[in-house]
């Protein structure tokens, strides 16, 4: 059996520049901090980064971003962080904005081999340029195309050493779908229990999305 538990130096060495790279997190809460401070440290650059939004100036992703090594972010809320509207405006950082519940779909498509799907949000906006609509019972909808990355940054609150997560409240987030819509899932988590010390009926991600576990981290954040 693969031995998940590892360094977060190592983990994090499975990240290579040019990746794109799922990062969960709901503002600051959800969001794993450490995985993401040891991309910065060991410098990868040119990265895609597909996350609700990236985070605030001088914390988590931002960090990355003012340092110049995002080349591109996908998400939905970027407005708490003035640092992405200035890199855009600069021409450093290529934007894409989802509405979020076309967002969370995307991803969830992309992790259930889905090949597209049809929603009413951001027809007839800017948004909806360039891509396929159809009318469907009268109404405009826009085709929008699965998410999937190289790598999943994801935060949980416990695991088993096979690697079975569990999530606390509002910290689950987009983590859970975005572990099924990457090559490489790492998860930092704040407690790594004995298998068997889960209760089955809480695990919400199985053990076979899960390629590292690093543990670290708040468990209330």
């Amino acid at each position: 059996m693969k031995d998940k538990v590892v360094s977060c130096e190592k983990a994090i060495s499975k990240v290579k520049s040019g990746m794109s790279i799922l990062v969960g997190g709901f503002g600051q809460v959800g969001i794993p901090h450490t995985l993401i401070d040891e991309v910065f440290r060991q410098g990868q650059r040119d990265l895609t980064i597909i996350s609700n939004n990236i985070g605030e100036r001088g914390k988590g992703l931002s960090r990355l971003l003012e340092n110049g090594r995002l080349k591109k972010a996908v998400g939905s809320y970027f407005t708490t962080n003035p640092v992405v509207g200035e890199h855009f405006l600069a021409g450093k950082l290529e934007v894409q904005l989802l509405p979020q519940g076309t967002f969370s779909e995307a991803i969830r498509a992309g992790g259930a081999g889905i090949g597209g799907f049809f929603t009413r949000a951001s027809a007839g906006t800017l948004l909806a340029e360039e891509k396929e609509t159809r009318e469907i019972n009268g109404e405009l909808y826009v085709l929008e195309q699965p998410i999937h990355a190289d790598v999943a940054l994801i935060k949980a609150d416990k695991a088993d050493k096979l690697g079975n997560l569990t999530y606390r409240k509002t910290a689950r987030n987009f983590n859970p779908v975005m572990a099924t819509a990457a090559d490489i899932v790492i998860v930092e988590v704040n407690e790594i229990v004995e298998v068997g010390d889960l209760d089955p009926e809480a695990i919400v991600t199985p053990h076979l999305y899960v390629d590292y576990l690093v543990q670290g981290g708040s468990r209330y954040a």
